[in-house]
């Protein structure tokens, strides 16, 4: 008897010091999070916000930034020459171009300035050309992933390690909920794409919540059925015997906290409110019944379809309306290693319609200026050619040194090339832009400092941006 009691004695003595220590752990992030401004749902934490919400457009599979966006005039000459070594310096590449001749091989689609700002743009992306005005196209890109996983693994949470916290969770831990009856993060993968070679699969680790709470991880929208699992109630239950079944599970799980203090007891708490309102809420968003059929053709045929990105481009319009904080797309189908004139043709038609789409409805309704679209995928691609290279027929493979992508709305300057690289889109050669440098900069902008914004684990001070150097893109803001 008298053992079972010192055994008791010390187990609650463990739970104190495991709730206790944990509540100070918890604590501490959050005085290092607020600082002197204090916290709250439409509150910058440590600066000026200029965005309230993020919109990322991800395109897995690294698009060719040679035949979209980096304008080289003067490639054409140099077809299938070799790229010079004091170009290529030595440089790493993947294993399916190691040892062979590096041949160049132009991008054979056109180019020409649009809009007011006369920003290069490929003919591949006719729609987006309307609204050159708002993009700011970034050419010096870089990342240190020369392969697919890492380079998305990387770009989504900041680090090559699975692990880590996605920007979503970062976002959703650091400034809440602006809606309390749709979740703070949702991630919509297309469910199919037009360019069906080399599509490598999506991870939940990519929108997950790393050490954070689990309750800031995304909450990915479903093409087909109910757009989150298990949102519907099974037959013979209502919502009101859904409430009192919630009521008293709570009452149990609030009893069991207070016995053993593990902080994942409140999530699940919090978790099974937020999928009760999310049983009015989801598919009201989700019903696109009610859009004039101007809209709809605005973003395409294909916004009728169900999990298509034209679909999800307007979904995530309507949850831009509902303040969601951080709406993550995925489309894939960009791992163009052969063939890459016809797979291209055919990604742009699945995206070029509705980016442009999405830019000019959000714009409409006063929503662009707070809202930050971003839209790049993973890595670049090379300048020289893979398989039998003809003018019109070429692959490229994987290129981290230098890429592009755009930012648009929230603050940005809109009309505008930013970064620069040599004559062959090979290197940086003028305000290089790592991945970590957009994740400070997307912080910024939503008023949070990339330093401050951490999370204790390991004995480290964790952040998005890691320990590397970072800095803000501070000449893109306007």
């Amino acid at each position: 008897m008298y053992d079972q009691l010192i055994k008791h004695r010390e187990l609650q003595s463990r739970r104190s010091f495991l709730l206790n220590s944990g509540m100070g752990l918890g604590a501490a992030a959050f005085s290092s999070l607020i600082g002197q401004k204090g916290v709250g749902a439409e509150n910058a934490l440590h600066g000026t916000a200029r965005a309230k919400r993020i919109i990322f457009l991800f395109m897995a599979g690294a698009p060719s930034q040679v035949d979209l966006f980096d304008y080289k005039p003067d490639l054409h000459k140099l077809f299938k020459t070799e790229l010079p070594k004091s170009v290529s310096k030595g440089q790493r590449v993947t294993t399916m171009t190691r040892g062979r001749q590096q041949l160049i091989a132009p991008t054979m689609f056109k180019f020409a300035r649009q809009g007011k700002s006369g920003v290069w743009l490929s003919e591949l992306l006719p729609h987006l050309s309307t609204v050159a005005d708002d993009l700011c196209l970034i050419h010096s890109f870089n990342t240190n992933a020369i392969n697919h996983d890492p380079g998305k693994t990387s770009f989504c949470t900041g680090s090559e390690i699975p692990g880590k916290p996605s920007m979503g969770a970062w976002l959703s831990y650091g400034l809440g909920s602006l809606n309390k009856n749709l979740p703070d993060f949702v991630v919509m993968p297309s469910a199919f794409w037009s360019g069906r070679v080399n599509v490598q699969a999506l991870y939940a680790r990519l929108w997950g919540s790393g050490f954070l709470p689990s309750r800031h991880q995304g909450t990915s929208f479903q093409s087909t059925g109910d757009p989150v699992l298990f949102l519907s109630n099974p037959k013979g239950i209502d919502s009101n015997v859904r409430r009192r079944m919630l009521d008293s599970l709570a009452e149990l799980n609030r009893k069991h906290y207070t016995e053993i203090g593990d902080p994942e007891i409140q999530t699940t708490i919090a978790q099974q409110e937020m999928a009760f309102r999310m049983q009015s809420s989801v598919p009201e968003l989700s019903d696109i019944s009610g859009e004039p059929e101007h809209i709809l053709e605005m973003y395409g045929p294909e916004v009728k379809k169900p999990g298509s990105y034209a679909r999800n481009c307007l979904l995530a319009r309507r949850m831009a309306e509902r303040d969601v904080r951080f709406v993550q797309l995925f489309h894939r189908g960009w791992d163009h290693h052969s063939r890459l004139p016809d797979n291209m043709r055919g990604q742009c038609r699945d995206v070029d319609q509705p980016t442009a789409a999405l830019l000019k409805d959000l714009k409409a309704r006063g929503l662009l200026e707070d809202t930050l679209v971003v839209f790049a995928g993973e890595f670049g691609r090379t300048v020289f050619g893979q398989g039998n290279i003809t003018r019109e027929v070429y692959g490229r493979d994987h290129h981290p040194r230098c890429f592009s992508g755009w930012v648009a709305g929230g603050g940005i300057k809109g009309g505008m090339h930013y970064g620069k690289t040599d004559d062959f889109s090979y290197n940086v050669v003028e305000n290089p832009v790592h991945t970590r440098d957009l994740h400070a900069t997307m912080l910024h902008l939503l008023g949070v400092d990339h330093n401050r914004l951490v999370f204790p684990f390991q004995g480290l001070d964790q952040k998005l941006t890691g320990v590397e150097p970072s800095r803000v893109i501070s000449e893109i803001i306007g």
